[in-house]
């Protein structure tokens, strides 16, 4: 971490104080519209071209779901420098140094293009899937497009950081393109955001959050997502261990989680998060 990053990123006790209370935090334009522009363009390309990615993309040309054309990009920094500097890149580790009072280890990244009538995600928690023990995981969710309610954009559910991971129930599978669905519990009913591109929000992973459907007639909502674990954890998800680096860019590891979640081995930890 250079000295210019942290003096950049510095959080106030204002601000420390609202993740403590509500396990989220939004850095507005911790990204430029320069670097937000070259990732757009980036996955952009290579929607374009519809070539699959063996273990990473693989769309659909022919598919009547959006999303099928338009699938999530999984782990894009295992075959993207650019995007493993997004997931290494030393303003987004001042801030999380700060909210997690400790170094912290990149182990995923994604790019989500949902577009228009693209179904979102019900609400449901990170760390379900990641299984990091025994903290939780964060995430750093980088808005490359205006992210709102209308689009698909997040909605969080302030003070879910503090419970249990939760055993899913059925999602609305014509809402949502995932099954899991966790409901928010009373007194902790969703924030809908409003993120401009390069805004960067972050939240650890019980905090219960989701999107809805993309309504919109024309906006995109395409959105990078990096998540890390703190360096004291000791065992996450099987899945991630392949995809885990510091923040020189070496490879590090940690046990695999042998505690399958709320549901059992079968249930979690086994297909990564979505958003």
């Amino acid at each position: 971490m250079t000295n210019l990053a942290a003096e950049t990123t510095a959080l106030t006790e204002a601000e420390l104080a609202g993740w403590e209370r509500d396990g989220y935090h939004v850095v507005r334009g911790l990204f430029g519209p320069t670097e937000v522009r070259a990732c757009a363009e980036r996955f952009d390309a290579l929607a374009a071209a519809a070539e699959p990615i063996p273990g990473h993309w693989q769309p659909s040309l022919d598919s009547s779901d959006v999303l099928g054309r338009f699938p999530r990009v999984m782990h894009p920094h295992e075959f993207d420098p650019a995007s493993m500097d997004l997931l290494l890149d030393p303003r987004v580790r001042a801030v999380l140094q700060q909210l997690m009072g400790e170094d912290v280890i990149g182990c995923q990244t994604m790019f989500y293009f949902k577009p228009p009538g693209a179904r979102g995600q019900a609400f449901h928690q990170d760390n379900y899937y990641l299984l990091v023990q025994p903290t939780t995981c964060v995430a750093a969710w980088l808005a490359v497009d205006r992210s709102y309610p209308d689009n698909g954009g997040l909605q969080v559910c302030p003070g879910t950081q503090n419970m249990d991971l939760e055993c899913p129930d059925h999602a609305d599978l014509s809402q949502s393109f995932v099954d899991e669905f966790v409901a928010p519990p009373a007194g902790h009913e969703p924030v809908g955001l409003d993120l401009a591109p390069g805004d960067v929000l972050f939240f650890t992973g019980s905090v219960i959050h989701g999107s809805a459907p993309n309504s919109t007639d024309s906006d995109w909502r395409r959105s990078f997502i990096s998540h890390y674990l703190p360096v004291s954890a000791t065992h996450i998800g099987g899945w991630y261990l392949p995809h885990m680096y510091d923040f020189d860019g070496n490879p590090v590891t940690r046990e695999s989680t042998a505690w399958g979640g709320p549901c059992g081995d079968e249930e979690s930890g086994v297909q990564g998060t979505f958003h």
